[in-house]
Protein backbone atom coordinates (compact mmCIF):
# COMPACT_ATOMS: atom_id res chain seq x y z
CA UNK A 1 0.00 0.00 0.00
CA UNK A 2 1.20 3.57 -0.71
CA UNK A 3 2.40 6.33 1.87
CA UNK A 4 -0.51 7.92 3.69
CA UNK A 5 -0.43 11.90 3.13
CA UNK A 6 -0.41 14.77 6.21
CA UNK A 7 -3.07 14.13 8.59
CA UNK A 8 -5.14 17.23 7.52
CA UNK A 9 -5.08 16.59 3.76
CA UNK A 10 -8.52 15.71 2.10
CA UNK A 11 -7.88 12.76 -0.27
CA UNK A 12 -10.19 9.85 -1.01
CA UNK A 13 -8.65 6.57 -0.15
CA UNK A 14 -7.63 3.85 -3.31
CA UNK A 15 -10.61 2.42 -4.47
CA UNK A 16 -10.44 -0.52 -2.77
CA UNK A 17 -10.42 1.36 0.68
CA UNK A 18 -13.32 3.58 -0.34
CA UNK A 19 -15.43 0.12 -0.50
CA UNK A 20 -13.69 -0.86 2.56
CA UNK A 21 -14.54 2.41 4.23
CA UNK A 22 -18.39 2.22 3.00
CA UNK A 23 -18.41 -1.45 4.51
CA UNK A 24 -17.33 0.18 7.66
CA UNK A 25 -19.51 2.94 7.91
CA UNK A 26 -22.82 0.83 7.34
CA UNK A 27 -21.63 -1.83 10.13
CA UNK A 28 -20.99 1.11 12.67
CA UNK A 29 -24.39 2.78 11.70
CA UNK A 30 -26.73 -0.44 12.61
CA UNK A 31 -25.28 -0.34 16.42
CA UNK A 32 -27.05 2.29 18.42
CA UNK A 33 -30.63 0.91 16.15
CA UNK A 34 -29.70 -2.30 17.31
CA UNK A 35 -29.18 -1.68 20.79
CA UNK A 36 -32.43 0.31 20.55
CA UNK A 37 -34.23 -3.02 19.07
CA UNK A 38 -32.58 -5.23 21.42
CA UNK A 39 -34.66 -6.82 24.39
CA UNK A 40 -32.07 -6.98 26.73
CA UNK A 41 -30.69 -4.79 29.98
CA UNK A 42 -28.23 -2.06 28.47
CA UNK A 43 -25.89 -2.97 30.89
CA UNK A 44 -26.40 -6.41 29.67
CA UNK A 45 -26.00 -5.09 25.99
CA UNK A 46 -22.96 -3.46 26.66
CA UNK A 47 -20.78 -6.23 28.63
CA UNK A 48 -22.41 -8.91 25.97
CA UNK A 49 -21.03 -7.17 23.07
CA UNK A 50 -17.43 -6.96 24.88
CA UNK A 51 -17.48 -10.13 26.08
CA UNK A 52 -18.34 -11.41 22.51
CA UNK A 53 -15.37 -9.32 21.21
CA UNK A 54 -12.96 -10.67 23.63
CA UNK A 55 -13.57 -14.16 22.95
CA UNK A 56 -13.16 -13.88 19.27
CA UNK A 57 -9.71 -11.66 19.80
CA UNK A 58 -7.97 -13.79 22.47
CA UNK A 59 -7.48 -16.81 21.21
CA UNK A 60 -5.87 -14.64 17.78
CA UNK A 61 -3.98 -12.67 20.29
CA UNK A 62 -2.68 -15.88 21.80
CA UNK A 63 -1.98 -17.46 18.70
CA UNK A 64 -0.66 -14.55 16.74
CA UNK A 65 0.41 -12.31 19.19
CA UNK A 66 1.71 -13.96 22.15
CA UNK A 67 5.21 -12.68 22.14
CA UNK A 68 4.31 -9.32 21.90
CA UNK A 69 1.81 -9.64 25.03
CA UNK A 70 4.62 -11.43 27.13
CA UNK A 71 6.89 -8.27 26.20
CA UNK A 72 4.70 -5.88 27.39
CA UNK A 73 6.26 -4.20 30.61
CA UNK A 74 3.85 -2.57 33.34
CA UNK A 75 3.40 0.84 32.05
CA UNK A 76 1.85 -0.55 28.73
CA UNK A 77 -0.29 -2.78 30.98
CA UNK A 78 -1.10 -0.48 33.23
CA UNK A 79 -2.11 2.39 30.28
CA UNK A 80 -3.96 -1.14 28.94
CA UNK A 81 -5.91 -1.52 31.37
CA UNK A 82 -6.46 2.14 31.67
CA UNK A 83 -7.56 2.00 28.30
CA UNK A 84 -10.45 -1.34 29.12
CA UNK A 85 -11.65 0.85 31.88
CA UNK A 86 -12.55 3.98 30.06
CA UNK A 87 -14.09 1.90 27.41
CA UNK A 88 -15.90 0.16 30.08
CA UNK A 89 -17.08 3.85 31.81
CA UNK A 90 -18.35 4.84 27.45
CA UNK A 91 -20.06 2.03 27.15
CA UNK A 92 -21.86 1.86 30.53
CA UNK A 93 -23.11 5.47 29.81
CA UNK A 94 -23.62 5.21 25.87
CA UNK A 95 -25.67 2.15 25.36
CA UNK A 96 -28.19 3.06 28.58
CA UNK A 97 -28.53 6.36 26.25
CA UNK A 98 -29.66 4.82 23.17
CA UNK A 99 -32.65 3.31 25.23
CA UNK A 100 -33.62 6.60 27.01
CA UNK A 101 -33.49 9.24 24.26
CA UNK A 102 -33.86 9.04 20.29
CA UNK A 103 -31.22 6.87 18.28
CA UNK A 104 -30.58 10.39 16.57
CA UNK A 105 -29.83 12.36 19.69
CA UNK A 106 -27.58 9.69 21.69
CA UNK A 107 -25.76 9.14 18.51
CA UNK A 108 -24.95 12.63 17.79
CA UNK A 109 -24.24 13.23 21.09
CA UNK A 110 -21.55 10.69 21.29
CA UNK A 111 -19.89 12.01 18.32
CA UNK A 112 -19.06 14.99 20.01
CA UNK A 113 -15.88 13.04 21.10
CA UNK A 114 -13.36 15.06 19.10
CA UNK A 115 -14.47 18.00 21.45
CA UNK A 116 -13.58 16.32 24.45
CA UNK A 117 -10.18 15.29 22.61
CA UNK A 118 -8.85 18.80 21.93
CA UNK A 119 -10.26 19.78 25.53
CA UNK A 120 -8.42 17.06 26.84
CA UNK A 121 -4.99 18.34 24.41
CA UNK A 122 -5.63 21.79 25.82
CA UNK A 123 -5.29 20.20 29.53
CA UNK A 124 -2.11 18.12 28.18
CA UNK A 125 -0.19 21.67 27.23
CA UNK A 126 -0.86 21.16 23.52
CA UNK A 127 -1.34 23.61 21.31
CA UNK A 128 -4.73 24.02 20.35
CA UNK A 129 -5.49 26.02 17.16
CA UNK A 130 -8.54 29.17 16.82
CA UNK A 131 -10.63 26.97 14.15
CA UNK A 132 -10.88 24.07 16.75
CA UNK A 133 -12.08 26.49 19.44
CA UNK A 134 -14.62 27.82 16.38
CA UNK A 135 -15.57 24.24 15.60
CA UNK A 136 -16.08 23.23 19.51
CA UNK A 137 -18.06 26.26 19.83
CA UNK A 138 -20.45 25.70 17.20
CA UNK A 139 -20.66 21.76 18.26
CA UNK A 140 -22.26 22.88 21.83
CA UNK A 141 -24.61 25.37 20.06
CA UNK A 142 -25.72 22.16 18.31
CA UNK A 143 -25.64 20.14 21.37
CA UNK A 144 -27.25 23.07 23.54
CA UNK A 145 -30.18 23.11 20.58
CA UNK A 146 -30.47 18.90 20.42
CA UNK A 147 -30.79 18.87 24.46
CA UNK A 148 -33.01 21.95 24.66
CA UNK A 149 -35.83 19.98 22.26
CA UNK A 150 -35.19 16.50 24.48
CA UNK A 151 -35.78 18.72 27.69
CA UNK A 152 -39.34 19.74 26.10
CA UNK A 153 -39.64 16.12 25.91
CA UNK A 154 -39.12 14.53 28.87
CA UNK A 155 -36.59 14.19 31.76
CA UNK A 156 -35.97 10.42 30.32
CA UNK A 157 -34.75 12.05 26.97
CA UNK A 158 -32.83 14.73 28.95
CA UNK A 159 -30.77 12.03 30.72
CA UNK A 160 -30.10 10.03 27.90
CA UNK A 161 -28.44 13.09 26.84
CA UNK A 162 -26.55 13.75 29.14
CA UNK A 163 -25.17 9.53 29.46
CA UNK A 164 -24.08 10.39 25.79
CA UNK A 165 -22.46 13.45 26.47
CA UNK A 166 -20.46 11.60 29.43
CA UNK A 167 -19.71 8.81 27.35
CA UNK A 168 -18.33 10.88 24.53
CA UNK A 169 -15.84 12.50 26.96
CA UNK A 170 -14.47 8.64 28.41
CA UNK A 171 -14.57 7.56 24.49
CA UNK A 172 -12.11 10.56 24.47
CA UNK A 173 -10.25 9.63 27.32
CA UNK A 174 -10.24 6.08 25.81
CA UNK A 175 -8.46 7.25 22.67
CA UNK A 176 -6.15 9.64 24.26
CA UNK A 177 -4.97 7.03 26.74
CA UNK A 178 -4.52 4.28 23.47
CA UNK A 179 -2.99 7.47 21.03
CA UNK A 180 -0.04 7.58 24.23
CA UNK A 181 -0.15 3.42 25.07
CA UNK A 182 0.65 2.52 21.13
CA UNK A 183 2.95 5.24 20.28
CA UNK A 184 6.09 4.24 19.28
CA UNK A 185 8.98 4.34 21.66
CA UNK A 186 12.53 4.28 21.84
CA UNK A 187 13.95 0.10 22.00
CA UNK A 188 9.78 -0.20 21.64
CA UNK A 189 8.09 -0.83 18.84
CA UNK A 190 4.74 0.24 18.48
CA UNK A 191 1.56 -2.25 20.07
CA UNK A 192 -0.59 -4.29 17.42
CA UNK A 193 -4.32 -3.28 16.93
CA UNK A 194 -5.03 -7.01 18.00
CA UNK A 195 -2.81 -6.89 21.30
CA UNK A 196 -4.38 -3.81 21.75
CA UNK A 197 -7.94 -4.25 21.36
CA UNK A 198 -7.40 -7.90 23.10
CA UNK A 199 -6.53 -6.01 26.25
CA UNK A 200 -8.93 -3.41 26.14
CA UNK A 201 -11.98 -5.00 25.34
CA UNK A 202 -10.92 -8.19 27.75
CA UNK A 203 -10.32 -5.56 30.43
CA UNK A 204 -13.46 -3.97 29.75
CA UNK A 205 -15.76 -7.12 29.56
CA UNK A 206 -14.61 -8.11 32.78
CA UNK A 207 -15.81 -4.76 34.15
CA UNK A 208 -18.86 -4.39 32.79
CA UNK A 209 -19.93 -8.36 33.30
CA UNK A 210 -18.39 -7.75 37.05
CA UNK A 211 -21.10 -4.26 37.04
CA UNK A 212 -23.95 -6.57 36.07
CA UNK A 213 -23.58 -9.02 38.59
CA UNK A 214 -23.19 -6.59 41.18
CA UNK A 215 -26.29 -4.91 40.46
CA UNK A 216 -28.26 -7.97 39.32
CA UNK A 217 -28.94 -7.34 35.48
CA UNK A 218 -30.23 -10.26 33.49
CA UNK A 219 -27.50 -12.20 31.43
CA UNK A 220 -29.15 -14.97 29.88
CA UNK A 221 -32.62 -15.91 29.51
CA UNK A 222 -33.34 -14.16 26.29
CA UNK A 223 -34.97 -15.38 23.41
CA UNK A 224 -33.35 -16.40 19.81
CA UNK A 225 -34.01 -12.76 17.99
CA UNK A 226 -32.26 -11.39 20.84
CA UNK A 227 -29.36 -13.40 20.96
CA UNK A 228 -28.91 -13.05 17.06
CA UNK A 229 -29.04 -9.00 17.38
CA UNK A 230 -26.14 -9.14 19.97
CA UNK A 231 -23.93 -11.02 17.98
CA UNK A 232 -25.06 -9.62 15.05
CA UNK A 233 -24.00 -5.55 17.36
CA UNK A 234 -20.59 -7.75 18.08
CA UNK A 235 -19.92 -8.86 14.45
CA UNK A 236 -21.02 -5.74 12.50
CA UNK A 237 -20.29 -2.63 15.04
CA UNK A 238 -17.42 -4.05 16.99
CA UNK A 239 -15.51 -5.93 15.33
CA UNK A 240 -16.11 -5.21 11.52
CA UNK A 241 -16.62 -1.94 11.59
CA UNK A 242 -13.54 -1.36 14.18
CA UNK A 243 -11.51 -3.73 11.93
CA UNK A 244 -11.67 -1.82 8.52
CA UNK A 245 -11.40 1.28 9.82
CA UNK A 246 -7.81 0.41 10.77
CA UNK A 247 -7.45 -1.47 7.74
CA UNK A 248 -8.21 2.12 5.58
CA UNK A 249 -5.67 3.99 8.05
CA UNK A 250 -2.96 2.41 6.96
CA UNK A 251 -3.70 4.36 3.59
CA UNK A 252 -5.88 7.19 4.28
CA UNK A 253 -5.86 10.22 6.78
CA UNK A 254 -7.25 10.01 9.77
CA UNK A 255 -9.23 13.34 8.98
CA UNK A 256 -10.81 11.68 6.21
CA UNK A 257 -11.77 8.78 7.75
CA UNK A 258 -12.61 10.51 10.92
CA UNK A 259 -14.64 12.98 8.62
CA UNK A 260 -16.42 9.80 7.29
CA UNK A 261 -17.61 8.01 10.02
CA UNK A 262 -19.54 11.14 11.30
CA UNK A 263 -21.95 9.89 8.43
CA UNK A 264 -22.52 7.30 11.36
CA UNK A 265 -24.96 9.60 13.02
CA UNK A 266 -27.33 9.89 9.72
CA UNK A 267 -27.00 7.09 8.79
CA UNK A 268 -28.24 5.21 12.11
CA UNK A 269 -31.09 8.00 12.00
CA UNK A 270 -31.80 6.18 8.39
CA UNK A 271 -31.86 2.62 9.72
CA UNK A 272 -33.69 3.47 12.94
CA UNK A 273 -36.17 4.97 10.40
CA UNK A 274 -37.00 2.01 8.42
CA UNK A 275 -36.24 -0.38 11.03
CA UNK A 276 -37.54 0.89 14.25
CA UNK A 277 -40.30 3.74 12.66
CA UNK A 278 -38.43 6.20 15.26
CA UNK A 279 -38.26 9.00 13.49
CA UNK A 280 -36.23 12.08 15.30
CA UNK A 281 -38.65 14.87 16.12
CA UNK A 282 -38.36 17.66 14.11
CA UNK A 283 -37.58 20.50 16.04
CA UNK A 284 -33.71 18.19 16.88
CA UNK A 285 -33.04 18.03 13.06
CA UNK A 286 -31.15 22.21 13.24
CA UNK A 287 -29.60 21.23 16.26
CA UNK A 288 -28.00 17.67 14.50
CA UNK A 289 -26.93 20.24 11.58
CA UNK A 290 -25.06 22.51 13.60
CA UNK A 291 -23.56 19.81 15.83
CA UNK A 292 -22.37 18.04 12.73
CA UNK A 293 -21.11 21.13 11.45
CA UNK A 294 -19.19 22.04 14.43
CA UNK A 295 -17.72 18.47 14.68
CA UNK A 296 -16.62 18.48 10.84
CA UNK A 297 -14.67 21.87 11.59
CA UNK A 298 -13.08 20.44 15.04
CA UNK A 299 -12.14 17.63 12.90
CA UNK A 300 -11.12 19.18 9.60
CA UNK A 301 -8.51 21.26 12.25
CA UNK A 302 -6.50 18.74 13.97
CA UNK A 303 -8.73 17.10 16.43
CA UNK A 304 -10.00 13.65 14.54
CA UNK A 305 -10.68 11.49 17.55
CA UNK A 306 -14.06 9.88 16.57
CA UNK A 307 -15.45 6.86 17.98
CA UNK A 308 -15.82 3.66 16.11
CA UNK A 309 -19.67 2.79 17.95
Amino acid sequence: MGERGSDAAITLPPPRDTALLAVALVAVSTSAPLIAATAAPALAIAAWRNLLSAGVLLPVALVRRRQELRRLDRRQWGLGLLAGALLAGHFATWVPSVTLTSVASSTALVATQPVWAALLARAQGRQVGRAVWTGTAVAVVGAALLTGVDVSLSARALLGDVLALVGGALAAAYVTVGGVLRAPAAGRPQMSTTAYTTVCYSTCAVLLLADCLVSGQQLGGYDRTTWLQLVALTVGAQLLGHSLVNVVLRTTSPTVVSLAILVEVPGAILIAAITLRQLPPAGTVPGLLVLLAGLALVIRSGARAVPVE
